[in-house]
């Protein structure tokens, strides 16, 4: 731990000068006293030099006690009290909870400036909840349009982006997220999030094109003017866009080419193109290959009309005409198969509530035919994977059977978990059918009344890779048909948020974005409160990446206009490629087993690389996590050239006088609380948050912009270490 200087200033100053005293006493004395007295006195005091020696060193360390104990009362606990005092007043309600430090053996002024400083946070807290409560009552109006506003971007099943001029992305909905995971083979955190780049994914160049065609026609007087384009991911999968404008409020009335944004729709088009692709090949094949049989069975046709054709030729005509029609047929076969296969997969599988789709069945099975149903035996918390479109119409496809050929009046669905399927049965009291009837109907196209489908029970089974069976039960007097289906599978891992600390409902946009400055500025010259951040940290082998420890996890969580993303995370496990020492198990709780099959740092770094761009990155102990990345430098590729900065050297910065500049005591200065420590994630959002509460400490001692951050952490003890 650093030593304190003034500290031992204080325990060694009484000593230094009890010396100087005595030594200036000594001479004085000297100097008035004659030769021979000087040397009498020399004698006399010579024999007892140890003894006056000690009675110094003892009363010096007496002092240097009370010397101590002064500046502990006097200096540092008033210091102490000041930076607390300094964070209470820049972020009064996140550290009430934490006391205001006052040693038991404080002088009573101190004591008394506590309790004065204490009744003052009181009323300013009073103060700021009563204008936060005005504030709210004024807010409602405006927070409930943010919220349907989230609520209807939730809903939407179309890919929505809103930017801003800079292209630098502002508000997108869930399904754009999902459509992001899609485009990127590491799940696509490092493509989407609040503040990055649009031209991460699409080219720069197209997307200004569409923007100045939607300007143009915004100045020709074009009410809602849009643009539309068609481009390929990096991942190969084309993508349509349409563009809408976003105009600038402030803008004059007549100024109809003043845009603050722009709005993306998008639509992975990838399987509609080869799709229609197949659907195309097929139509030519058919036009082609029926071309030249017409021509040929033109051909055979007026030979079989002439009236001399002799038995043997108007046989091989016949032949022609017979071939050239099995060709035909095979090839309006194929195409029908192909048009039937197109239709069984048209409607995707889903993940939906059990009980829902018993519901929606039962439902669908009384208005569309004389059954009653009910429903027994289900489990509530049931998830499925189905497409429950088709297979609705194959439960009441066989409800109306039943009823139309065998007079059933009642059916009643259960559905159970059994093992990693689900058993959804169709049973009915009374007369059984036959299994060789259950065969044919399982087969046989689906109809209710007069709705009919291309598709049978056994095209919705397959399409959920399941089964489907008749059974009977003698003894209850009970037959029923039973669909074996997946069961939706829960999500591999947790997100962050569902073990740390985060709002109801996600934060997809951030409107705040679209006042962003020029994106040109220089970052060393830029606020810290206007630069966006990846925080980050490692968990590890070991400690000493020079001989041979590796990463094992990597978290980040970004912050943007001082919002910490907690919907925008990075988190990945890392194979190292060699053991995990025993002894580290307990610290980061990674196994063997949990890292067995995970991607190399190879594939993970780019990724990180990419989430991270753009933003400058911010660790606890910094050097240590840059150290493991720098020395990968060379085997990925990846190079991290963006500014970092470190929270211990900023606390160290902001609050000098703390004993101790750890994450934990940091987070308990300012009343976080720590959750999910010692997870790569876990710790990255936590030093999130206590970067945050550190951005006004630092500007109150008058440091405002990245370069005087970086500066004041180098003049720091702490930056001296090195890895």
């Amino acid at each position: 731990m650093k030593a304190d200087a003034g500290e031992l200033a204080a325990a060694l100053a009484p000593g230094a000068l009890l010396a100087l005293a005595g030594l200036g006493a000594g001479g004085l004395l000297a100097a008035t006293l004659a030769p021979a007295e000087r040397e009498a006195l020399g004698a006399m005091l010579a024999p007892r030099a140890a003894l006056l020696l000690l009675a110094w060193a003892a009363l010096a360390i007496a002092l240097g006690v009370l010397g101590r104990r002064a500046h502990a009362v006097w200096v540092r606990q008033p210091a102490r009290l000041a930076e607390a005092a300094q964070a209470l007043l820049a972020d009064g309600d996140a550290v009430r909870k934490q006391p205001l430090p006052a040693a038991a053996a404080c002088a009573s002024s101190a004591r008394a400036l506590v309790d004065v400083a204490e009744r003052l946070a009181r009323q300013r807290d009073a103060l700021r909840a009563d204008i936060g409560a005005k504030v709210r009552e004024a807010a409602r109006g405006i927070e409930q349009e943010r919220s349907r506003l989230a609520a209807l971007m939730s809903e939407l099943t179309q890919s929505v982006i809103v930017c801003n001029l800079d292209g630098r992305i502002l508000l997108y909905n869930p399904r754009a997220r999902l459509q992001f995971r899609a485009l990127s083979p590491t799940g696509g955190a490092e493509l989407l999030g609040l503040g990055r780049s649009i031209y991460a994914v699409f080219d720069r160049q197209l997307v200004a094109h569409a923007l100045e065609s939607v300007q143009q026609r915004l100045q020709r007087g074009a009410a809602q003017p849009s643009a539309q384009f068609v481009t390929s991911s990096r991942a190969g999968q084309l993508l349509r866009v349409q563009m809408a404008a976003v105009r600038d409020p402030s803008a004059a009335p007549g100024d109809a080419a003043q845009l603050s944004g722009f709005v993306l729709m998008l639509h992975n088009i990838t399987r509609e193109f080869e799709q229609d692709a197949e659907r195309d090949r097929l139509l030519h094949a058919l036009t082609e290959g029926s071309r030249a049989s017409l021509g040929s069975l033109q051909a055979a046709v007026d030979m079989l009309e002439l009236p001399d054709l002799d038995p043997s030729a108007r046989e091989r005509f016949l032949r022609v005409v017979r071939e050239e029609v099995r060709s035909m047929t095979a090839r309006l076969q194929s195409l029908a198969a192909n048009a039937s296969e197109s239709l069984k997969t048209r409607w995707p599988l889903e993940e939906m509530l059990g009980e829902d789709l018993v519901q929606a069945a039962l439902r669908h099975i009384e208005a569309r035919s004389q059954v009653r149903a009910s429903a027994a035996d289900v489990d509530p918390g049931l998830w499925l994977r189905v497409d429950s479109y088709a297979l609705l119409q194959a439960l009441a496809s066989l409800a109306a059977r039943l009823a139309e050929e065998f007079g059933v009046a009642r059916v009643q669905l259960r559905l159970r978990r059994e093992g990693e399927r689900v058993h959804l049965d169709l049973a009915w009291n009374g007369t059984p059918i036959s299994t060789e009837t259950a065969t044919a109907w399982e087969s046989s196209p689906m109809t209710v009344g007069d709705d009919a489908s291309p598709l049978s029970v056994r095209d919705v089974v397959e399409r959920h890779g399941g089964a489907f069976w008749f059974q009977r039960e003698r003894a209850r007097q009970e037959a029923f048909f039973r669909f074996l289906l997946p069961r939706a599978q829960p999500q591999e891992q947790l997100e962050a948020t569902a073990v740390l600390r985060s709002d109801s409902r996600p934060e997809y946009y951030d409107f705040d974005l679209f006042r962003s400055g020029a994106q040109g500025r220089e970052l060393g010259e830029r606020r810290l409160v206007d630069l966006a951040y990846t925080v980050f940290d490692t968990e590890t082998t070991g400690l000493d990446p020079a001989q041979g420890d590796e990463i094992l996890q990597i978290g980040a969580a970004r912050i943007v206009n001082g919002k910490v993303l907690r919907q925008e995370c990075f988190e990945q496990l890392v194979d190292p490629g060699r053991s995990i020492p025993a002894a580290g198990i307990p610290i980061h709780g990674i196994t063997p087993a949990m890292v067995a099959g995970q991607p190399g740092i190879g594939q993970v770094l780019p990724a990180f690389h990419a989430f991270a761009s753009d933003t400058v990155l911010v660790a606890h102990n910094a050097a240590f996590d840059m150290r493991f990345l720098q020395m990968k430098e060379a085997a990925t590729g990846v190079c991290f050239e963006q500014p970092v900065l470190d929270t211990l050297l900023l606390s160290a910065v902001a609050s000098p006088k703390q004993a101790s500049h750890e994450l934990e005591a940091i987070a308990a200065r300012f009343g976080i609380p720590v959750l999910g420590r010692h997870t790569a994630l876990g710790d990255a959002l936590l030093t999130a948050e206590v970067f945050l509460r550190l951005i006004p400490l630092l500007a109150a001692q008058g440091i405002h912009t990245l370069d005087q951050a970086r500066e004041a952490a180098q003049r720091t003890w702490y930056a001296r270490l090195s890895y």
